[in-house]
């Protein structure tokens, strides 16, 4: 019985993951955008996507780490 609460637990952690897509497409999609309207910037644009990315991926990180805390615990 505990280890199909576990199971389940893990399994419904993990929706944070889709967020984590949905977060990193939107950021793309912002820079594509922008990158559009003013293409003289488009390297500070960059920057700052790749600085959204890298948090964004930081929290999909964080959740596959509760997700394996909770699975393998």
């Amino acid at each position: 019985m505990l280890e199909s609460a576990q199971k389940v637990g893990a399994g419904l952690s993990t929706t944070g993951l889709a967020g984590c897509g949905l977060g990193i497409g939107l950021v793309f999609a912002g820079l594509l955008l922008s990158t559009a309207l003013n293409p003289f910037i488009k390297d500070d644009l960059f920057r700052v996507a790749m600085l959204g990315f890298a948090l964004t991926e930081a929290i999909a990180l964080f959740t596959l780490m509760v997700t394996f805390l909770v699975l393998f615990s």
